[in-house]
């Protein structure tokens, strides 16, 4: 009865429109307040020791750099550099945009960002070049979601928090749904374009231009490539191979392409500000949630509930991935992880899923909720640069979703495809 009384609780909050942290921390505060007041004091500590972890600190860093590679010209590069790459194959504005995101994302480790930084070049750029609006959005939000799936990964860092697992070895879990991801997308994108005519017109090959781009996107392109083999290979650890990030970032944009300000790396400082304190505070008070359910035995009663079921494994799999799209319609991707994360895994390891591969199958997930109403941050973000409703922008990206859908599958009953990398690699499951 007390924990029925807590979720009610919980999602009374969140209707009324309470920030989600304070939601969680109020209904977790009634409920030990009603239940185990002697416990209240140690609330705060529980709080700091929530947000207060090394990982933690790899996250704003990441956030940062892709902030300042979108103000520093590294964004406008590696576009032309894309745009150079898929020449030769007839590739339009489309395909550019699934490959860019494919690289952003190996940087930003942020579906939001990638929406962000490339939709304001390219969504303009497709529409003068007779794309649709609602595809030119659709498929800047539809690529986008290998962001946070592509290795580094901001919600790898949290999922790691709370499963225990390494960075490193999930990082490595996601790399190869990514780029499925990517691939399957850029199919389905060459193929309507093909089919619609969005397709640009041939021109011959010029070498210098060619020369000219690599040249340019150079050192755009070895930052993703630094930061994998760093964490993979136990170089550096995330936190670490994020600051470097950071500071590759800014020397790229202040002394090489040379469009870096002091007052464009104020303005990414007060952005990154606001979105990762925002995460840490719903990081700090989800651990108060965890510590109840943990004192309440949930994991274990929806342990034993499933276990009851008696289904088979691939049976739980595609339970789980209905059960994490629902979610992750009207949850954000960080409420999202931690809140399912202490529940869940259990569940899935009694079926015999590795922490890695139930994360790659959570954020494979939830990254398509990035595109789908009401919540959806990343239609959200499109919304703002084309003022297009979310709806629209949504009908534009669903063809293209269907790939993540696929791939989600994939991972799920192919446990391979998630373990076979880090195993490689040397980590365990």
């Amino acid at each position: 009865m007390a924990m029925i009384i807590l979720l009610v609780l919980l999602i009374f909050f969140a209707v009324l429109g309470v920030p989600l942290a304070f939601a969680i921390g109020a209904s977790c505060i009634t409920y030990i307040v009603t239940n185990a007041p002697t416990f209240l004091s140690m609330v705060p500590q529980r709080v700091w020791n929530g947000a207060f972890s090394e990982l933690m600190i790899a996250m704003p860093l990441f956030m940062l750099a892709g902030e300042l590679m979108n103000t520093g010209g590294i964004t406008k590069r590696i576009i032309n550099f894309c745009l150079q790459i898929l020449k030769p194959f007839h590739g339009g504005l489309g395909e550019v945009n699934i490959v860019a995101s494919m690289i952003f994302g190996g940087i930003s480790g942020s579906s939001v960002a990638d929406t962000s930084a490339l939709g304001s070049i390219l969504i303009p750029a497709m529409e003068d070049l007779g794309y649709p609006p609602d595809a030119s959005a659709g498929i800047t939000v539809a690529s986008s979601t290998m962001g946070m799936i592509i290795p580094p990964s901001t919600p790898m860092i949290v999922y790691s928090m709370i499963s225990g697992a390494s960075v490193g070895a999930l990082f490595m879990a996601g790399a190869v749904p990514g780029i499925l991801i990517g691939v399957t997308q850029l199919i389905v994108v060459f193929a309507i374009s093909h089919k619609k005519g969005w397709h640009p017109a041939k021109t011959p090959f010029v070498f210098k231009e060619f020369a000219s781009a690599i040249l340019s996107g150079i050192p755009a392109l070895l930052m993703p490539v630094f930061i994998i083999i760093c964490v993979s290979f136990g170089v550096c650890t995330a936190s670490e191979s994020a600051g470097v990030a950071v500071l590759y970032s800014m020397l790229v944009g202040f002394f090489i392409y040379r469009e870096l300000t002091w007052k464009a790396v104020i303005e990414a400082l007060k952005k990154t500000l606001i979105s990762s304190s925002s995460i840490m505070l719903i990081i700090g008070f989800t651990t108060i949630f965890t510590w109840v359910l943990t004192m309440q035995k949930v994991p274990q009663i929806v342990a034993n509930f499933f276990i009851a079921l008696n289904m088979p494994s691939w049976g739980i799999a595609l339970v789980f991935c209905v059960m994490i799209l629902m979610i992750g319609t009207f949850i954000d991707v960080s409420p999202a992880i931690l809140l399912l994360t202490p529940i869940m895994l259990p569940v899935m390891q009694s079926y015999g899923f590795s922490a890695l591969q139930f994360g790659a199958m959570m954020i494979t997930g939830l990254a398509i909720g990035l595109v789908t109403p009401p919540v959806g941050m990343c239609l959200n973000a499109c919304n703002k640069i084309n003022r297009m409703p979310i709806i629209t922008i949504f009908r534009g990206a669903l063809p293209y979703l269907i790939c993540n859908v696929i791939v989600l599958m994939a991972i799920s009953l192919f446990a391979p495809l998630t373990t076979w990398l880090p195993l490689a690699l040397g980590y365990s499951l």
